[in-house]
């Protein structure tokens, strides 16, 4: 084919939607993906596939829902505008870009809808964002509450039957070495030796989770040791070839979106096979102690939604960047099957708490006064409801807000986990439209980024849902603009 009008760089959820925003415009579009065809689909492809979106509950987005025979049975509240806003405004401390935010939250109905329409299918999240009642009823909580069908590897399968029908041609094994310009104006991209130029360019080749070095050097000593939940492949190079250019850094570069991740399993990096189900991210029902057998975080601060992206780090400090989630068998009970009974897990029981301490490898004395400790001081005075933030607490330091249920009923469990990387808040700085700016807040002319390279919208924590969603706003305003 002849030179593309638009090339994209990078082939994950947002760079396909750019890419098909683009094509849907007429332009002749070329997608260049650094991984193998094998290997392709960017972090999009390691995801569950959960999406953020307003809506006004169940009735409002049975439209893009696959036929569920429970949805008669279901409730799903309503999730506006302004929860979005504030779930964003709270869970970053207020450190976001507001713009952004608003951005992504106004055209997140809107985005789904579209690729929807274009052959996308949606589903409820029953196995991870809700709780059955004893009547049958399913009862939705935490704001994120669908997700596409078959997860990250259906939702990339999806992408690229699209973009085959739009006409966008994709190259894989095209590793992009650098940006061509001329003078201000960014003029098409060099692969090796090879130029190809267009009159636009979209960045959307993610963040630098998988660069050690850089992870070192802006995240601090100690992230070079945290797993690679995702792509290899996101290394930076491409915002390292903006910022040469003059593109200015955008966003938070010292912090990353890391969760509770599996420690014991072999192949607990990159893994396409189990892509997150090495994700341990049932806390909020048992409690987390390290290697001295003591607690250290609130397991119940908030829904697992708006906490499990930060604490990632708080296991990284730990001694030996280990911890161990602790349940009885009543909580153990309530796990999500999709991440604790997965193939090949490695869970340590025991019939006493001195027992399973000493097959922990922890401190058995620190750890059975921990547990004692912490039954002592549950307000039982409160029901238990994990529906709800239900102000059962326990109060010991740190205290858990939320949730605290005695550890009593032998057989006892406990899952080792480490920090586990999914992406970097940091990148380039963006408007709502994705154009690039310089250090002088000036559009660079031709330039554009999406997805996880287009730092601002998330410091210091995350909420569940919210990177497909601003992949798929910003990748279509992008695409639009290209």
């Amino acid at each position: 084919m002849r030179d593309p009008e638009v090339v994209v760089v990078g082939g994950g959820n947002a760079g396909y939607c750019a890419a098909h925003a683009a094509a849907e415009r007429g332009r002749r579009v070329v997608l260049l993906e650094k991984a193998p065809r094998a290997d392709a689909g960017g972090n999009s492809y390691y995801t569950l596939g959960s999406t953020r979106m307003v809506h006004d509950g169940l009735d409002d987005l049975i439209e893009v829902l696959e036929p569920d025979e429970r949805h008669a049975r279901t409730e799903v509240p309503p999730y506006s505008a302004a929860e979005f806003l504030d779930d964003l405004e709270r869970v970053t401390g207020g450190r976001g870009d507001k713009e952004l935010a608003e951005a992504v939250v106004e055209g997140s109905r809107d985005a789904v809808r579209w690729l929807h329409g274009l052959g996308l299918r949606f589903q409820l999240m029953y196995d991870r964002q809700a709780h059955e009642q004893p009547d049958g009823t399913f009862v939705f909580w935490g704001g994120s509450h669908l997700s596409n069908v078959d997860g990250g590897p259906g939702l990339m399968a999806v992408h690229e039957q699209i973009a085959a029908r739009l006409g966008v041609e994709v190259r894989y094994d095209s590793a992009v070495t650098g940006l061509l310009t001329e003078g201000d104006a960014v003029v098409g991209v060099r692969i090796g030796t090879e130029e190809l130029r267009a009159e636009s360019v979209v960045i959307a080749s993610g963040g630098f989770q998988a660069n050690a070095q850089w992870r070192q050097q802006y995240l601090g000593d100690g992230w070079q040791h945290a797993k690679v939940r995702g792509t290899p492949y996101n290394t930076g190079d491409l915002i390292s070839a903006a910022l040469e250019i003059g593109a200015d850094r955008g966003g938070d570069w010292s912090t990353c979106h890391s969760v509770p991740w599996d420690a014991s399993y072999p192949e607990n990096e990159s893994n396409r096979a189990l892509t997150n189900r090495l994700s341990r991210y049932g806390y909020p029902l048992g409690i987390v102690v390290n290697r001295r057998g003591q607690r250290f975080l609130d397991e119940g601060a908030d829904f697992r939604n708006y906490t499990y992206a930060k604490y990632g780090k708080v296991i990284l400090d730990q001694p030996g960047s280990v911890a161990f989630q602790v349940f009885d068998a009543t909580s153990r009970a309530m796990l999500a099957a999709y991440e604790y009974e997965m193939p090949g897990i490695n869970p340590v029981v025991a019939d006493s708490l001195e027992e399973l301490a000493r097959a922990m490898g922890v401190d058995v004395d620190g750890f059975v006064r921990t547990v004692r400790e912490f039954n002592a001081s549950i307000d039982t005075s409160r029901p238990f409801d994990p529906t709800i933030k239900d102000g059962r607490c326990a109060s010991v330091q740190p205290v858990k807000s939320n949730w605290a249920a005695a550890i009593e009923t032998a057989p006892y469990s406990a899952y080792p986990v480490t920090c586990g990387i999914s992406f970097t808040f940091g990148g380039l700085r963006g408007d709502v439209d994705g154009r690039v700016l310089d250090r002088s807040d000036v559009p660079i002319p031709g330039l554009l980024a999406c997805g996880e390279t287009l730092g601002g919208l998330f410091s210091g924590n995350y909420p569940t849902g919210a990177g497909l969603t601003a992949g798929m706003v910003i990748g279509r305003r992008a695409g639009a603009l290209a």
